[in-house]
């Protein structure tokens, strides 16, 4: 397959040069992700072109029914608008995948961030919560890795949790040839995403699968979380989380960032927050009056709009970005 794609291109098939290169890519991921090296140097060469993405499993993910994989994944536009703008919602995923976006200029060993669109773990806003904010993180001189994960999901939300935690493992296992600090390796959450960022937060001592590979012996524990507007953590009584969140001293640093006028309660951040401050964890929560629910990085003409800034100080404060900012 992949001298096939190399002799079309030299003997003039039409192809675009970034078709060509994600076709390349399918062929390389697909008969080779069994051989690490090779892997990593596709990756480090599709770096310098376009985004490169890669399967989440060597195989067929855990627990994956064959009806699940007999839907075909949809991506369409729905009629919500946001700054003007439709969101792309992407469902019915049953390969997950992770796609990785270099910044601009990057030093050597720099921090990588996880990206986990929301969508209520039914879909995936995978433009508004997931690659106009692997843009941004890219601008601010982070390694974004956009993770595509399994939805529809009902609780407890196995196979988004397993997804997740194999994409941070699977990160800091690859950091050497990614040009990654291993220490350094992050997650972004909205909504849903904010969900599954704090269970990542919070179990990544208890594996939510076995382990397939050597990426599996890595530590899944991300190295700071940023919340944005999340949902799912508060619990049903005042002040409490949900049960699967439990936080102790080594629970993730973490960015909180909600509007008291969130449909999803503000209680979700709070409560997370509360508990993160009884713990001893470093945490920081932003709260403003208004601006709802599910606007990303897109403008809303509110003062939340401005969260980015506020979340790179953050950032820079707790040195996970320890080069000067790209525009002071």
């Amino acid at each position: 397959m992949i001298q096939k794609l190399i002799s079309q291109s030299v003997h003039g098939t039409p192809e675009t040069p970034g078709l060509f290169v994600r076709k390349m890519a399918a062929a390389i991921v697909a008969s080779m992700l069994s051989a690490p090296i090779l892997l990593v140097a596709f990756l480090a060469f599709s770096a310098a072109a376009e985004p490169a993405s890669l399967p989440l499993w060597p195989g067929t993910p855990p627990g994956q029914t064959d009806s699940a994989r007999a839907r075909p994944e949809t991506a369409v536009f729905g009629n919500r608008l946001v700054d003007g703008k439709k969101i792309l919602r992407v469902s019915n995923v049953s390969a997950p995948d992770l796609t990785i976006y270099r910044p601009v200029s990057a030093a050597p060993h720099g921090p990588a961030v996880v990206v986990c669109p929301g969508g209520g773990y039914q879909i995936l806003a995978m433009d508004l919560e997931g690659t106009e904010i692997c843009a941004w993180l890219r601008s601010i001189g982070m390694t974004a890795i956009l993770l595509k994960y399994r939805v529809p999901s009902r609780p407890p939300y196995l196979a988004p949790m397993q997804d997740v935690q194999r994409a941070l493992s699977l990160v800091r296992f690859h950091a050497a040839g990614w040009r990654l600090d291993p220490g350094r390796i992050g997650i972004i959450g909205f909504s849903a995403g904010g969900d599954l960022a704090a269970l990542a937060s919070t179990r990544f001592n208890h594996r939510a699968y076995s382990p397939v590979d050597e990426a599996d012996q890595v530590s899944c524990r991300p190295d700071f979380a940023l919340l944005i507007y999340p949902g799912g953590l508060a619990g049903k009584e005042a002040w409490q989380l949900t049960p699967e969140l439990t936080v102790t001293s080594n629970t993730t640093p973490s960015f909180l960032l909600q509007t008291e006028d969130d449909p999803i309660h503000v209680e979700n951040s709070l409560d997370y927050y509360l508990a993160l401050k009884k713990a001893g964890v470093p945490a920081e929560m932003h709260l403003f009056a208004t601006g709802g629910h599910g606007y990303g990085l897109r403008a809303i003409g509110r003062p939340v709009s401005g969260w980015p800034k506020l979340a790179e100080a953050w950032l820079r404060e707790t040195r996970v970005l320890r080069d000067p900012p790209a525009n002071p």
